[in-house]
């Protein structure tokens, strides 16, 4: 049974900054790998567009391709979308089959301030997406905690359900959905930063076009 990877965010606009590590990660875990845009993230302001239109944006992004798929249960659940609710609920639903969380070197650096950390490590697997070569540092407390978590094979995610933390050197696109927005609000044309599915349709990008103010 393929791990099922789980890639997290706003998603405001999704970019292909997001798309590409997706990408890799899903190559280099022989994983399915599901995009999971985030209902009312508990660290960062809530998303300027609205549940639907994220939704929207990712179907036309992810059109044409079939490693990466969309999951959209935190837009369904009220309140902050706290990650380890949402993997126990997956846990329950996918039996024993490894699940991985995918995770940026910053993010991952900054898990002892999410919402219960150390249990996430009793439903998932964690995967750091790092530069080559680059490695954050960590807080002592986290330090201790993935000492004896650590792992480089790959193969071995695929024989537990959880428990692991492995990293993967991917190629970060240094793109960001800040300055997309700035970009689009100011009625300027970021072709290149995203997706070509965005561009069929102009009702995708409307929230960006048509606020003075941008979410930062």
């Amino acid at each position: 049974m393929k791990p099922l990877a789980l890639f997290g965010g706003t998603f405001d606009p999704v970019h292909l900054g997001h798309l590409s590590v997706a990408w890799e990660a899903a190559e280099l875990l022989d994983a399915e790998v599901r995009l999971m845009p985030a209902n009312v993230p508990p660290h960062r302001p809530a998303p300027l567009a609205s549940a639907e239109q994220r939704i929207a944006m990712l179907h036309a992004a992810l059109q044409r391709q079939s490693r990466l798929s969309m999951d959209t249960r935190e837009l369904r659940r009220n309140g902050p979308s706290y990650t380890y609710d949402t993997l126990s609920e997956l846990r329950a639903e996918q039996g024993d089959r490894p699940l991985i969380l995918l995770l940026g070197a910053d993010a991952f650096a900054g898990l002892p301030s999410w919402h219960r950390w150390r249990e996430l490590f009793d439903v998932a697997h964690l995967g750091v997406l790092s530069r080559p070569g680059v490695g954050a540092v960590l807080p002592s407390g986290l330090q201790t905690e993935v000492a004896t978590r650590r792992v480089d094979d790959v193969a071995l995610l695929q024989t537990l359900p959880a428990g692991k933390v492995i990293e993967l050197a991917v190629t970060p696109l240094e793109i960001s959905a800040t300055r997309i927005r700035e970009l689009l609000a100011s009625g300027r044309d970021p072709r290149y930063l995203l997706p070509c599915g965005l561009f069929d349709d102009p009702a995708l990008l409307a929230p960006y076009r048509t606020h003075g103010s941008i979410a930062l």
